[in-house]
């Protein structure tokens, strides 16, 4: 029995891409995971010569023939790969000796896209965590002298008898009332979430349905949905809320981009859903994950913009407060999300990300 054959079981389970190949580089085995990353199958690639897929130096092959002659062990950065499409894939891969006899090289690999897209949500989700701390401490240093305020008006609004003065008092408390709702949104949802079977779809189509009715039907709406999603433990109103705040901002900004009888295209926001298996959302890979994509057809988000725009206050338009994307982030943080934008000219895409496993809270 060969190793290959012996550890089969393992390797096919293993979500890391893994190419096994004898000593003479020819490949012997990839997992269902390496068939999936470089777009082609066992059987049409085994004992196909390593060479063949991977776009290396002679140098960087001679490395892996010693590697498979004594057994060396190393890691290579950015190497290529040929996928059968004509695409290239860069990647980090790690050779190691494999089976009994150490006859064999098994190569473990990471897309370099995949690595650098669980870096940078780590940074997101450091940043989002920094921002709602300093957000806190902000709003209890704020909340505190506006309570003195607000109560020192009120008295003085006992003690006076003119009607005009008490004018004044009153717009004192109405604004100190106001500052205190602002950093209570600034906060987010203070309450905690109420967890039932939820339905993605419901939630985009009462979403939807909102904005038809704001819109006075002006909207078009695409819809490209993955109905083989399962629902999830998650608080659908709260939920609700979050894609509002997106969705509502997606359609000022196409309204905005395409507002006038010239336009070439009415303004327009696609929802569309996918599954994701085997997922990493920051350092957690969870077996199930919910995408959602919300694009609109507006402007574009500015560069310097789209990196700061989850923060409270940022704000790409002059009446805009600059929470709902805050509030947003803060909602979907609370079901263990992620979210992230992408904007070019003519298109920004937020895309969400939701377990659809239970997450111990």
């Amino acid at each position: 029995m060969s190793a290959v054959t012996e550890y089969k079981s393992i390797l096919d389970s293993l979500t890391t891409a893994v190419i096994v190949v004898d000593n003479n580089l020819r490949i012997d085995y990839l997992n269902p995971a390496a068939e999936s990353m470089l777009e082609t199958s066992l059987s049409r690639v085994q004992h196909v010569r390593l060479a063949g897929l991977l776009l290396e130096t002679n140098q960087s092959l001679d490395t892996l023939q010693a590697a498979a002659e004594t057994g060396q062990t190393y890691t290579r950065r950015e190497a290529e790969f040929l996928l059968a499409t004509g695409n290239r894939l860069i990647v980090d891969y790690s050779v190691t000796t494999f089976g009994v006899d150490g006859c064999r090289l098994l190569l473990e690999i990471q897309p370099r896209d995949r690595l650098l897209r669980i870096s940078r949500e780590e940074d997101l989700l450091t940043q989002q965590e920094t921002t709602r701390i300093l957000v806190r401490g902000m709003a209890h240093e704020i909340k505190n002298p506006l309570g003195g305020i607000r109560g020192a008006a009120q008295l003085l609004d006992r003690e006076l008898s003119d009607e005009g003065q008490k004018e004044y008092t009153q717009v004192i408390i109405d604004e100190a009332d106001r500052l205190r709702g602002l950093v209570d949104r600034m906060l987010g949802p203070n309450r905690a979430l109420k967890l039932s079977p939820t339905n993605i779809h419901e939630v985009l189509e009462r979403v939807r349905t909102l904005l038809e009715a704001e819109s006075r039907g002006k909207l078009s709406f695409r819809r490209d949905y993955d109905i083989s999603i399962p629902e999830f433990p998650g608080d659908k109103e709260q939920l609700i809320q979050a894609f509002l705040n997106i969705a509502r901002n997606a359609m000022e900004a196409a309204f905005e981009f395409h507002d006038g009888p010239c336009s070439p295209e009415p303004p327009t926001i696609t929802f569309r859903t996918r599954v994701l298996r085997q997922f990493t959302i920051g350092q957690k890979r969870h077996r199930l994950v919910c995408r959602v994509d919300i694009i609109d057809n507006g402007p574009g988000i500015p560069p310097d913009l789209l990196q700061n725009i989850f923060y409270p206050m940022i704000s790409g338009r002059a009446n805009g407060t600059g929470l709902g994307l805050s509030i947003t982030q803060s909602i979907i943080g609370q079901h263990h999300g992620l979210v992230e934008c992408e904007s070019e000219p003519g298109s920004t895409d937020f895309i969400i990300f939701l377990p659809l496993e239970e997450t111990p809270r």
